[in-house]
């Protein structure tokens, strides 16, 4: 009989479901399917492709809501967010089905010894594995663009939220996507590593942790095989001195904690002019504190529960560690009153922070900020790249020209000014211990393409 993993509802602590832990079997059956499946689908125009993928879209909307309460009820994100982030889903799909019209499987090259055909394949099979903080979204940032450049895929979903992608497969039977085109493997960790491990699988996208994505590399190595790997963060959002704070204000929940800070690309570190640093505290402490914090069900609460009791464990472990490190708590640092149940930890600010402390280097993923002050703006840049990590970054200025050239300076996959908002239309992905590749944009879906050049000499 196969081992089955609990799925806990973090809000109220209680075991409601479970999934199966899938095996090497259970892997090898799934990629398998995916490889059978793999010449047919290839041979499909990129056109045909784009179909399926706005078939994909259509059925992922009529079960939009479906899909977010399941998915607040498996990770505690605030049904109002979960619902934002589904809205998304199809958006996403449309997208890739765009760039899938638009893509040439060949192209014609003229040299001095003759002509080329250039030819754009798809790379094969893709194992997927994404994380809990949001499932459905980071499935489609992989799927769309491995089914636009003709690739078959097998996903691995959190073990935390599973339950929502067998719902995923519904959709993808609705919009008649072909048997093995995309196979679902619950389970976890040995789960994952049989997936990257097989030999059968050309490409892994993966998005988690950097200690989980180093693993994975060397296994990619070992194989030679491509991987895309979006991992951890520890972004500084820079306020510049003339920061408007009532613009900034609203975006504070957005830009530094969404989904109760369990968000990689999060401003976590956030720097502040030392002229204003007083006020932007403040500032900080009173907008954290008035974000409704309670049952992730309820429309009206936007700070929810961690994932789980270990997320949270972790999370008041930082918090243990930046009182001992000397840094000062000016909000929270403990669990919400009258929350007896569930895995909350109350929204936490620290000042008097210093960048060599480890609650400045290390990602916590908890709605905990640590403010830090600076001098100039050479500063605010040295201390946003005296990181380990570059994944998301911000600048925050009314004026748009100077914010921008800031920007330019920080060492980091992505940067917004003014704004938490991600594009899809831009390559989204990290440097230095961020990960390895991009997701999203046009670029996106080279990652899932061989390019393949069939070079002619003239008849003689």
């Amino acid at each position: 009989m196969k081992k089955h993993i609990p799925v806990t509802n973090p809000a109220t602590e209680e075991v409601f479901a479970s999934i199966v832990d899938g095996d090497a079997s259970d892997v090898d059956a799934a990629v398998g399917a995916a490889t059978a499946a793999g010449e047919q689908w290839a041979a499909r125009t990129p056109a045909e492709r784009a179909g399926y993928l706005r078939a994909i879209a259509d059925a992922f909307e009529a079960r939009s809501e479906e899909i977010s309460e399941l998915v607040t009820r498996q990770n505690g994100t605030p049904i109002s967010i979960t619902r934002a982030m589904q809205s998304q889903v199809p958006v996403t799909y449309r997208y890739f089905a765009s760039l899938a019209e638009k893509l040439e499987t060949e192209s014609h090259v003229e040299t001095a010894s003759g002509d080329a055909v250039v030819r754009r394949e798809p790379v094969g099979v893709v194992g997927a594995i994404t994380p809990w903080n949001g499932p459905q979204p980071l499935i489609a940032w992989k799927l769309g663009p491995a089914l636009a450049a003709g690739c078959t895929a097998v996903i691995k979903p959190a073990p935390e939220t599973s339950l929502d992608a067998f719902v995923f497969a519904e959709i993808l039977t609705a919009a008649g996507i072909p048997d093995g085109v995309v196979n679902i493997v619950t389970g976890g960790r040995e789960t994952g590593a049989a997936l990257v491990a097989h030999p059968g699988v050309h490409k892994v996208a993966f998005t988690g942790s950097t200690v989980a994505g180093k693993a994975i590399a060397v296994e990619c190595a070992k194989q030679l095989k491509h991987v895309t790997l979006e991992l951890g963060g520890k972004s500084a959002g820079i306020l510049l001195d003339d920061v408007d704070l009532d613009a900034f204000r609203p975006l504070v929940m957005s830009a530094c904690a969404p989904n109760t800070g369990q968000t990689c690309r999060a401003l976590t570190r956030v720097l502040a002019p030392a002229s204003r640093y007083e006020e932007i505290v403040q500032m900080l402490s009173e907008t954290m504190s008035a974000i409704p914090q309670g049952d992730p069900t309820d429309p009206g609460n936007f700070f929810g529960p961690l994932v789980n009791a270990a997320q949270r464990d972790r999370v008041e472990s930082y918090i243990a560690l930046g009182r001992s490190e000397g840094a000062e708590l000016v909000l929270g640092g403990g669990r919400p009153a009258g929350l007896d149940r569930g895995y909350y930890v109350e929204p936490t600010i620290f000042r008097g922070v210093t960048n060599d402390m480890r609650i400045a280097r290390e990602e916590i993923f908890g709605p905990v900020l640590v403010v830090m002050p600076y001098e100039s703006v050479d500063e605010a840049v040295a201390i946003a790249n005296d990181s380990d990590y570059g994944l998301g970054g911000g600048v925050f200025s009314p004026d748009l020209d100077r914010a921008t050239d800031v920007a330019r300076r920080i060492v980091s996959g992505s940067v917004g000014v003014n704004t938490s908002t991600l594009p899809i239309e831009t390559p989204f992905g990290g440097v230095k211990q961020s990960g390895i590749g991009r997701e999203l944009g046009p670029q996106s879906v080279d990652a899932y393409l061989e390019y393949k050049t069939i070079f002619r000499a003239p008849r003689v």
